[in-house]
């Protein structure tokens, strides 16, 4: 069987040959490169600077004429005379005004018809659910007084419902709540004093402008004389929901 290389062309015969030529050759350009020099081209230009000396011209010193100062003024020597005093002064005596032992009280008979008593007008403020007779509402005239409290929370409801009305600003910002108004109907059966807390400063005027157009009413009494009556209220202010 006849082989299929033939011998005379082995190329791994000469290869370490070729590996030291390609090794010079790379050691060559390697060294060549490292050798390798640039310059940087510039061009000068070589100008003459012409310096000249500049004198600083010495200014005289003109003097001035200035007038002295004033002279100091002369002092004026004081005289001090010395004045005898030869006026006597009165002490004021002070007597006390309080009473001793040694006093005598001088006894006094008063008299009941000599004594005026004065009735005062309190200020009293009670409580709705406290009050004995509660305030009349105008058109709850003629009932006792379980029928006049009945009447009276009926007629504020009545009258929330009637003047009520959502502000516009509110329902734009979508601000709804309670408002807890607090308000005090005095002595004459006006309305007064009215506060109040919500949510929103909106809802809180707009509260406080429907308490504020209650009518007139009868005050409410205690132990038979008017007084100031403080009532609380809530109104809620919610808007439907699409």
């Amino acid at each position: 069987m006849k082989p299929k290389k033939n011998p005379q062309l082995e190329i791994g015969r000469n290869s370490s040959v070729f590996f030291a030529i390609g090794l010079n050759i790379m050691l060559f350009l390697t060294w060549q490169a490292l050798e390798y020099k640039t310059y940087e081209s510039k061009d000068y230009v070589i100008d003459v600077i012409n310096v000249e000396q500049q004198l600083e011209e010495d200014i005289p010193i003109v003097p001035v004429n200035t007038t002295p100062p004033p002279p100091p003024p002369a002092t004026v020597s004081e005289s001090i005379k010395i004045v005898e005093d030869v006026e006597e002064i009165e002490e004021t005596i002070i007597e006390s005004t309080e009473t001793g032992q040694d006093d005598a009280i001088v006894e006094r008979e008063v008299n009941i018809s000599d004594v005026t008593v004065e009735k005062m007008a309190e200020d009293v403020e009670v409580a709705f659910a406290v009050i004995e007779d509660v305030p009349i509402f105008p058109g709850c005239e003629g009932l006792n007084k379980n029928q006049t409290k009945e009447c009276f929370q009926t007629k504020i409801q009545e009258h929330v419902k009637k003047h009520f009305k959502y502000p516009e600003s509110a329902l734009e910002l979508g601000i709804q709540g309670r408002v807890s108004v607090v308000f005090v109907i005095d002595s004459k059966g006006y309305t007064t004093n009215i506060r109040s807390r919500g949510p929103d400063k909106v809802l809180e005027k707009e509260a406080e402008r429907i308490i504020g157009l209650l009518p007139k009413m009868k005050p409410g009494k205690q132990r038979g004389i008017p007084v100031k009556v403080a009532y609380a209220v809530p109104i809620f202010f919610k808007y439907a929901e699409e």
